[in-house]
C-alpha cells in the first residue's frame, strides 16, 4: 500500500468517526429534549368567553395536549370536575382552565326557597356581590300619610346569595316602582317569612339595596338598628 492509499484510508476512518460523533450528538440532543418535554396529557382551554357566575359546559371548552411536567397542578384534566360549578370570575377565551377559576354553585338548604329580585346595578350591587355572599337587604318605604316619615328598614339580615344574573333594564310599566334604569337579578335562599318580606319590598318599596356582610360575621343588627327615620337622628341630637 503506497502513501496515497494510506492517506485515503486514514481520511476514510476519520470521516467515519466524525459521522459517528455527529450521530451520537443528535441522539443525545433528541434524548435530552424528550426528557425535558416528557409525556403529554390532556387539559382544557376556553373556546369562548364565559361571564362570571355562569356554568361551564363541554361546548365552551377545547381539549389540548400539554407536556405533563409543564402543566399546572390546578389544571382541569377531567370535564366531570365541572359538574355543578360556575365561573368564579369572568373567563377569557384561550385561557387554560384551572380549578381556582370555578366555584361550587350555592345550593338550597332544608326549609329554604329561591327568590329573585331586581337590584339597582349602580347602587345595589357594584360588582362585589357573588354567589355564596351574605348580605343585609334594605328597603326604603314612602310614608302612608303626609304626616308620616319616610322609613328605611333592614327587612332581612344575613341573606345568602345563590345566583347573580346579567344586567338588564328595569320594567318600564306604569305600576313599576323603579321604572327605567338597569338592574341585576339577584337570587336568594330564604325561609318563607323572609321571602315574603323580600317579595313585598320588591313590589312596594321605593328602593331596595344590598349591603355586603363581612365573611364569617353572623351578627344580626339589633331591633333598634333595623329601622331608621330622619326624626331619630334629630331626637338623638
Amino acid at each position: 500500500m503506497n502513501s496515497r492509499q494510506r492517506r485515503g484510508v486514514v481520511l476514510l476512518v476519520v470521516s467515519a468517526l466524525c459521522a459517528l460523533a455527529a450521530f451520537a450528538g443528535v441522539v443525545t440532543v433528541i434524548g435530552d429534549a424528550r426528557s425535558q418535554v416528557g409525556p403529554k396529557v390532556t387539559a382544557y382551554r376556553l373556546a369562548k368567553d364565559v361571564p362570571a357566575y355562569e356554568s361551564i359546559g363541554r361546548g365552551q371548552l377545547e381539549a389540548v395536549r400539554i407536556p405533563k411536567r409543564w402543566l399546572p397542578a390546578t389544571a382541569v384534566r377531567d370535564v366531570g370536575q365541572l359538574n355543578g360549578k360556575i365561573a368564579a370570575v369572568p373567563l377569557e377565551r384561550g385561557s387554560l382552565l384551572q380549578t381556582d377559576m370555578v366555584a361550587e354553585r350555592p345550593a338550597l338548604q332544608a326549609g329554604q326557597m329561591e327568590i329573585a329580585i331586581m337590584i339597582d346595578a349602580e347602587t345595589g350591587v357594584a360588582g362585589k356581590i357573588t354567589p355564596g355572599a351574605r348580605v343585609n337587604i334594605f328597603a326604603t318605604f314612602a310614608p302612608r300619610k303626609d304626616t308620616d316619615p319616610e322609613v328605611s328598614k333592614i327587612i332581612v339580615a344575613n341573606a345568602r346569595v345563590i345566583d347573580v344574573g346579567q344586567i338588564r333594564a328595569f320594567d318600564t310599566g306604569s305600576d313599576s316602582q323603579r321604572a327605567g334604569g338597569k338592574g341585576v337579578p339577584i337570587t336568594f335562599a330564604l325561609g318563607a317569612e323572609d321571602a315574603q318580606r323580600v317579595a313585598f319590598a320588591e313590589s312596594f318599596a321605593r328602593h331596595v339595596r344590598l349591603a355586603l356582610v363581612a365573611p364569617g360575621d353572623d351578627t344580626a343588627p339589633s331591633a333598634r338598628d333595623r329601622t331608621y327615620t330622619l326624626a331619630r337622628d334629630g331626637a338623638a341630637s
